[in-house]
């Protein structure tokens, strides 16, 4: 993990959850597990970096070898004719390589056939069937590779697309942003996806730094574009107004208009909600920290002297605050110490079960790791712990997107 601040990526993470779940070959079978897998999952980017060396691919190598292979073993067993084989090779090719370089195998198949049929002669020549055979299998196979090349391209130009979407939604934040230590983890329960409803973002001001951590209600790009319309009103909120209840006023009536636009559209999901916490550190309260909760899981403060949760309760989720007949924005103002972390969390880590069904409690395990080592409650430690923690618990199956979030003031 890099610096505090910075997100881990979804890949390497998911990687080392499998391999502690028993999911990954290990040893020399590793790298072929991979690619397996990597081939049924149509992962291109990964197949083609594990096929590459130093930048160039080297996957032609591999039907190469079979080839030569075959070649060597008919013409050294005059009792056992297998030519007929290299069919397999352009089949081969054409999953792993281009269309030029199944091209190119698929004619050196058919070339090895020629000469092993008329010039070494060993065994009885074959029908000309044979040889129709390895051709065909030859032009099926490049036309294969062309339609498997072709939607791999769509696939990462489509990933790009998710790729612009997640940096739109979940902004990179720099290391000491706002004045602040953070690190954060996000994990989408969806391996092909790189963005789902949870969000989190750190907005400076002149009135100090507000952050704010949610899970939007649902899946899907309706998910997304709430969340992105809450942030949106976050960043512009969190810098202009003064108090932190008028920004939380501020996300309530965007939900409840985005809403109300999803519901003129027609859309399934116009009832959609939000649960988050929004916190607001305050140079002139230096000793303390301001709360609002919807309805989300209150956040835990972790320091050397351990882990307590953050009596911040009650408040009910972005768009239901139209159901209570006063004012639904509750601040609390919490004591929290310098040397202390605050630690938000969606419900991917507090809802991942067990084999047993049982619920994971991250709490359990971060007082026992600061008790271990007092840096544990560091940001960039305390969500990779509990990154970690959360995989065990549920052995690499999400359940639902996750995210894990530790903010502390410079210094602690």
């Amino acid at each position: 993990m890099r610096a505090a601040g910075a997100r881990v990526s979804l890949r390497p993470v998911r990687g080392r959850a499998q391999r502690r779940s028993g999911g990954l070959p290990r040893g020399r079978w590793r790298p072929l597990g991979v690619l397996v897998r990597a081939a049924g999952r149509g992962d291109a980017v990964s197949r083609h970096e594990l096929l590459s060396l130093r930048g160039r691919s080297v996957a032609w190598v591999f039907p190469l070898a079979l080839l030569i292979g075959i070649a060597a073993v008919d013409v050294s067993t005059p009792t056992f004719q297998i030519i007929s084989w290299t069919v397999l090779v352009p089949g081969i090719a054409a999953a792993i390589c281009g269309v030029r370089g199944t091209a190119v195998l698929a004619v050196l198949s058919a070339v090895v056939y020629v000469l092993a049929d008329n010039y070494w002669q060993h065994h009885a020549r074959t029908s000309l069937s044979g040889l129709v055979l390895v051709c065909l299998g030859g032009l099926i196979a490049v036309a294969a590779a062309a339609v498997r090349v072709g939607g791999e391209r769509r696939m990462v130009h489509m990933r790009d697309i998710a790729e612009t979407t997640r940096r739109t939604v979940l902004r990179p934040l720099p290391p000491g942003f706002g004045g602040l230590e953070h690190a954060a983890v996000y994990l989408s329960a969806d391996t092909q996806a790189r963005v789902g409803g949870d969000f989190y973002d750190v907005q400076p001001g002149p009135h100090g730094t507000r952050v704010l951590l949610g899970d939007v209600q649902g899946k899907g790009l309706g998910a997304v574009e709430t969340a992105a319309a809450l942030l949106g009103t976050f960043r512009e909120a969190a810098y202009h107004e003064p108090d932190l209840a008028a920004v939380a006023a501020r996300l309530e009536t965007r939900m409840l208009r985005h809403r109300a636009h999803t519901a003129a559209l027609g859309r399934s999901d116009g009832d959609r909600f939000a649960t988050a916490v929004l916190t607001g550190f305050s140079p002139d309260l230096p000793d303390a920290v301001d709360v609002v909760v919807f309805g989300h899981e209150p956040p835990l403060a972790v320091g050397p002297r351990g882990v307590r949760r953050l009596p911040a309760v009650g408040g009910l989720p972005l768009g239901m605050g139209d159901l209570l007949p006063g004012p639904s924005v509750a601040v609390h103002r919490l004591a929290l110490a310098r040397d202390e972390t605050l630690l938000l969390v969606t419900d991917g880590v507090t809802e991942a079960r067990d084999a047993a069904g049982r619920f994971y409690r991250p709490a359990d395990d971060v007082a026992r790791a600061v008790a271990a080592d007092p840096r544990n409650a560091e940001p960039r430690r305390l969500v990779a712990l509990v990154r970690d923690g959360t995989l065990r618990h549920c052995r690499g199956r999400l359940a639902d997107d996750t995210t894990v979030f530790a903010v502390r003031r410079p210094g602690g």
